[in-house]
């Protein structure tokens, strides 16, 4: 396949140029909500987008979308089944004409490369994590995210990870940070009954400061880490909300006992379907990300800020070139013993000030609007900044613009 990247995507055609992205579920998620985003934008810019996956509540934003979801068994890590998936995903890229097949997580990334190089059709990836390669044999597994023809990483730390783990070539990886809508996520959009309704819903006490860690209550999200810095912070006069679906069962009855034993059942709160979350960034005072391995990106922070909220997050990975410390946040080692003290400084600090509020908005909108990531993927539009250039296919005819990462 070759690049050429000063032809203009979404350029006239004979037909409207089709996408598939292929993931493993559409529960809750940054990768998931970066695939609704994308469809959501490859529609506006005239594409016909399809998601496969073995589906999830986001399916309904996938159709509100406009785009089209497919359901196959693509969470499977059975070899038998991600072989009849690659089948089944060479027949339907046949059958619906697919220009390009985007993946986004490694297990349908195996499916989808097979069927995209059966097909003839260019493969995209998109590096969500610094993904671990403890053994010979994980590291053959997660190198299927870097057979991509275009590979998007969505941050500096992952494309670092990518080039040094992988020895990606800079001439196939694009950088392109995920975005943040600030038309959705802006304090002035929320009106107070939202988050009325939304206390109300939570049973959150009045008149006590928030503190909320948005996650999938899963271990090295850092939920028992956060409980354990809030007991260590000592205080009684401040409400816990974690806020995430339970992504492997038996978690969430691990965590209401850790808060039991430190005496601090009646201090949190568990949410494990949030439709709006705006409005529960606006009812926190502080948000917490202690996830244990290092983010790719991660999303809260990032819409944490843009609603002018104060983060603590653990020093590593993308939170690092997202949070400026003592202006929108504060980040502390990857062990749970000094955030009580960063938990008690921003309970002290609670809502940032005018000015700290600006900057989060601005830290967000400088280097994620959809200016910026046109930029930096050379493109000619706003209604073309989910497309990384265009790839063309020597055994295809067709050409198919690379989709970008969210």
């Amino acid at each position: 396949m070759s690049f050429d990247d000063s032809t203009a995507p979404g350029a006239p055609t004979e037909r409207a140029p089709v996408a598939l992205q292929v993931l493993p579920s559409l529960i809750s998620g940054g990768a998931e909500r970066g695939t609704v985003e994308l469809a959501s934008t490859l529609v506006e810019a005239g594409w016909t987008a399809y998601v496969a996956s073995s589906g999830g509540p986001l399916e309904r934003d996938i159709a509100r979308a406009g785009a089209t979801h497919l359901t196959l068994p693509l969470a499977s890590k059975n070899p038998l089944v991600m072989r009849r998936n690659a089948t089944k995903l060479a027949r339907l890229i046949r059958q619906l004409a697919i220009d390009i097949v985007h993946a986004r997580s490694r297990a349908p990334a195996w499916s989808a490369w097979a069927a995209a190089h059966a097909t003839g059709r260019p493969f995209v990836t998109t590096f969500h994590s610094a993904y671990g390669a403890g053994t010979a044999l994980k590291l053959r597994y997660n190198s299927v995210m870097a057979r991509g023809d275009r590979v998007i990483a969505i941050s500096d730390f992952v494309a670092d990870h990518a080039v040094g783990v992988y020895g990606i070539g800079r001439d196939r990886l694009r950088t392109i940070p995920r975005g943040v809508d600030l038309a959705i996520f802006d304090p002035s959009h929320v009106g107070a009954q939202r988050i009325v309704e939304l206390a109300r819903q939570w049973r959150l006490p009045d008149g006590l400061p928030v503190v909320m860690l948005p996650a999938r209550l899963t271990r090295w999200k850092g939920g028992l880490d956060f409980i354990a810095a809030v007991a260590k912070l000592g205080r009684r006069d401040i409400c816990c909300v974690l806020v995430g679906a339970e992504q492997r069962p038996g978690f969430r009855r691990e965590l209401e006992s850790a808060m039991r034993e430190q005496g601090l059942a009646d201090f949190f709160r568990i949410v494990e379907e949030c439709r709006d979350m705006p409005a529960a960034y606006m009812l926190a005072d502080v948000v917490v990300s202690a996830s244990r391995d290092p983010e790719g990106f991660g999303r809260i922070i990032a819409e944490a800020q843009a609603m002018g909220r104060p983060v603590v997050a653990t020093d590593h990975g993308g939170a690092r070139e997202t949070i400026v410390p003592g202006i929108t946040g504060s980040c502390h080692r990857a062990t749970p013993l000094p955030l009580p003290r960063r938990l008690a400084k921003l309970c002290r600090w609670q809502r940032m000030n005018a000015k700290s509020s600006r900057a989060g908005r601005g830290r967000i909108s400088q280097p994620n609007s959809p200016a910026k990531q046109c930029a930096r993927a050379r493109l000619p539009s706003m209604k073309s900044c989910c497309l990384g250039g265009r790839l063309r296919s020597t055994r295809q005819p067709s050409d198919a613009a690379a989709a970008r990462g969210s």
